[in-house]
């Protein structure tokens, strides 16, 4: 495989990812927060939760699920010498945190690493913020935990 291939294929893919996070509104903290308001399902506070999101998620679940469900029957990928699929199952304390973590910074935020990225070519200074924020984070938890 050539490098200009797989970075061919990985540009495609980071643009068409960046497309479907701008189209299904994940780029928009505020819409991000009103989906994760889930307290406005029951009364509580002055929110309205926003369920629009639960369709861009389940959207790439079903896609997700098919390509994880198709990968063993292909035999060669367009990109490296083999499938490398997840081999862990367990459920630790640092997958955990780091979850807990995530949701978070996801619900104050209203931003995720893959919506913070393609966000740099909107503008705001709110993502230079979180950028300043969550890179140091990933630096001292790879840090930490390697």
């Amino acid at each position: 495989m050539s490098n200009i291939r797989a970075a061919t294929i990985a540009l495609f893919a980071g643009i068409l990812f960046a497309a479907g996070l701008t189209l299904g509104g994940m780029m928009d903290p505020r819409k991000v927060q009103g989906f994760l308001d889930v307290g406005a399902l029951f009364g509580w506070g002055g929110g309205k939760w926003d369920p629009s999101l639960a369709f861009v998620m389940g959207g790439a679940l079903v896609v997700s699920l098919f390509a994880f469900g198709t990968v063993k029957s292909h035999h060669v990928p367009w990109v490296g010498a083999r499938f490398e699929l997840p081999t862990r199952r367990d459920i630790d304390a640092k997958l955990v945190v780091g979850a807990i973590l995530f949701g978070v910074g996801w619900g104050i935020a209203g931003y995720c690493p893959g919506p913070a990225l393609s966000s740099l070519f909107t503008g705001g200074t709110d993502i230079l913020w979180f950028l300043g924020a969550m890179l140091p984070g990933m630096l001292v938890a790879k840090k930490w935990f390697s």
